[in-house]
Parts: C-alpha cells; structure tokens; sequence
C-alpha cells in the first residue's frame, strides 16, 4: 500500500482534493459555503479528478522507469516494488472510471475529463520529451483542475479564470525548473527538454519573462480595488515576496539541489496561492 500511494503521488491528490473544494466553497458563491463540498455530484467531480491524475502518475512513472532509475532512483516503484503489468492495469481501470464519472456528470465535464487522460498519455509517451511542449501540457492540466468544477456548476467567473491563469504560470515554471533538475538523467535517453536543447543558462532567460508575469499578476491582483486588505497583505508576504526569493535562487541555482529547492518553493507558492480562495470574499 506504501508504494502504491506513492506510485499515484498521495499528498498531491490532497492538493488537487484541496484546490477543487476551495474553487468549490469559495469562488462560485458571494460568500465562504462549505455546505456545497456535501453536493454529491461535487464529490463525485473530485474523485474522477483524483482518478484521472493518480492515471496519469502511474502511466509517466510506466515510461520513466530508465529515466527515474538515475533522477530519481529512492522513487523509482514500477518494476521495484510493483511489476510494469499490474501498474498498467490500475492506469487503465483509474482513467475508465475518470471518464465514465465525468460523462455521468456532464458532456463538457466528461471531455475534459477524457481529454486530460489523452493528454496525460501524450505527455507520458513523448511529449514531455520535446522543447516546452510537455511542460505547457502540464500547465495546462493544473488550470483545468480549478476550472473544470466551475464548468460543472455552470458558473465560470473571472476570480475562476484567474486562478486557473494563477495556476498554469506557476505550473509552467515549476515544470521548466524540474527538467532543470533531472537533465542528467533526461539527457542520457535523448529527451529534448529545453535545458537539454539550451542548456541551463539560456533557460534561466527564458525563465525570468514568466516569472516577471507571475509578480506583475500577484501585484494586477493584490491592487485591484475590490480586493480586501487581508487578501493584499496575504498575497504580498506569502507570494510576492517568495516570488522574488525564487527569483533571487533561481539566478544563484547551479546544482541539482538547488533546482530541488526551487521545485519545492514553486509548490509552495502553489499552495499559498489555492489558500488565498479563503480570503476572496
């Protein structure tokens, strides 16, 4: 059981649990209604969510068994602890049941949910592998996930969209930073990433425009007037100011722990910034 919850990656399906019951209690109503997490077509939303990314871990690791065996050799699970066929069954019968959930709730839910798992398939198989493709991807799917439960209630709104942009800048930079992290281990199976193809320098210089977007986004936010005075100071100290500390690594970074740390930082701006939904209204 210890293997397979970290084979589907277990903290960050409580991310995703998380982030979907906070889009769900705060953004779509006028005021903070945790009574709407009981709706039982929600509950069903987060879990062919959960079902679709704990597919999607599974089918990357499947792939990645070479590749995580010199990244990430603690982490390596397929073909260590859990054999290659049995791990390709619980992907298929995860992402049937995601699927199926998300048509039985709605088309336009059951698309996205059926275009998520092809995507992550993609990814997996050889997207990932090619210059800033995989890592877009990626973000993508991060923005989905708040966006999806808005889709399903119907109820699409600008503080919505703007999470999901909030999201997907913090996903993309996270995911350029994390193939600077494992390029040994990517260069030595021919992947195109785009420290590979650029080396680490120039993806620095292609880092520091997004990351200037991120920290003019938080401050677009933080000075909009209809924000409250909690909500800026939260953003300010607890987003902002991380922003530039990541700013700050990122120009000393050189080594494989150092690119760890700045993953990890990208995670923690990412969770601050799905807590800040506590303050929207």
């Amino acid at each position: 059981m210890k293997e397979f919850l970290s084979l589907i990656r277990f903290p960050n399906l409580i991310l995703i649990i998380l982030c979907q019951a906070l889009v769900q209690a705060c953004l779509l109503s006028r005021q903070i209604n945790w009574s709407r997490l009981l709706d039982v077509g929600f509950m069903v939303l987060t879990l062919s969510t959960v079902f679709v990314a704990a597919a999607g871990y599974i089918i990357n690791d499947y792939y990645d068994v070479k590749i995580d065996a010199i990244n990430k050799p603690e982490r390596l699970v397929i073909g260590k602890s859990i054999r290659r066929r049995p791990a390709m069954g619980w992907h298929f019968l995860l992402s049937t049941l995601g699927v199926l959930m998300g048509f039985y709730l709605s088309l336009p839910v059951g698309l996205i949910n059926l275009g998520a798992v092809l995507l992550l398939w993609g990814y997996s198989a050889q997207l990932k592998r090619m210059v800033l493709i995989g890592n877009i991807a990626i973000a993508l799917l991060g923005a989905s996930m708040l966006l999806i439960v808005a889709v399903y209630a119907d109820k699409l709104n600008k503080i919505t969209i703007g999470y999901a942009v909030f999201a997907f800048i913090i996903s993309l930079i996270r995911e350029i930073v994390k193939d600077m992290e494992d390029v040994k281990g990517d260069a030595s199976f021919d992947c195109r990433t785009l420290p590979i193809v650029a080396g680490l320098a120039n993806t620095k210089l292609v880092l520091y425009p997004i990351i200037a977007i991120f920290m003019a986004f938080i401050l677009l936010v933080v000075f909009h007037p209809t924000t409250s005075v909690y909500f800026e100071v939260y953003m300010l100290l607890l987003a902002f100011v991380p922003g530039i500390w990541f700013l700050v690594k990122l120009v000393r970074a050189d080594r494989k722990r150092d690119f760890t740390y700045l993953s990890n930082l990208g995670k923690f701006l990412m969770l601050t910034g799905i807590l800040s939904m506590l303050l929207v209204n």
